[in-house]
């Protein structure tokens, strides 16, 4: 049987704000579940725990470009919707790490690799991501591995 943990507490969550009436919630927490559906009719698999981080993780991202391109067009309430909908999301996602503990990840990725320049920062990466998938930016992981190779 497929690891579905994360996917059915959306659904009860789902659920709840139905009972609740909470439109707001309800309406983000479908957009979710139907992005979820979308990927097992086209992909004709069930969505893992893992891939539906990696969903929710795109998610906020568009989100809060979105929200970002709103406040500097002068559209606060499309932006406050954004900024919503991303609360909504992050409910689900692990919390985040530490500055020091995503340092640490990279170092051993580094040394675990054998990485020792740019050009192989591919294989470094392939190791970060799925430790760190839904609990750091990936643009940060990027940053602090470069500097680590940097040096």
């Amino acid at each position: 049987m497929a690891n579905t943990a994360l996917r059915d507490s959306i659904n009860d969550a789902l659920k709840n704000a139905m009972r609740a009436k909470e439109k707001e919630r309800v309406a983000v927490l479908r957009l979710v579940m139907s992005e979820f559906k979308r990927i097992e009719v086209d992909e004709r698999i069930e969505v893992e725990d893992a891939r539906a981080l990696a969903v929710l993780d795109k998610m906020i991202k568009q989100r809060r470009d979105s929200e970002q391109q709103y406040r500097a067009a002068g559209r606060e309430e499309l932006a406050a919707q954004e900024a919503y909908e991303v609360s909504q999301i992050q409910e689900f996602m692990p919390a985040a790490l530490s500055n020091e503990e995503l340092s640490a990840i990279v170092t051993q990725a580094v040394r675990d690799a054998g990485v020792t320049d740019m050009r192989d920062m591919g294989k470094a990466m392939a190791l970060i991501k799925p430790q760190v998938q839904g609990r750091a930016d990936m643009g940060a992981v990027s940053k602090l591995l470069k500097e680590q190779l940097s040096r």
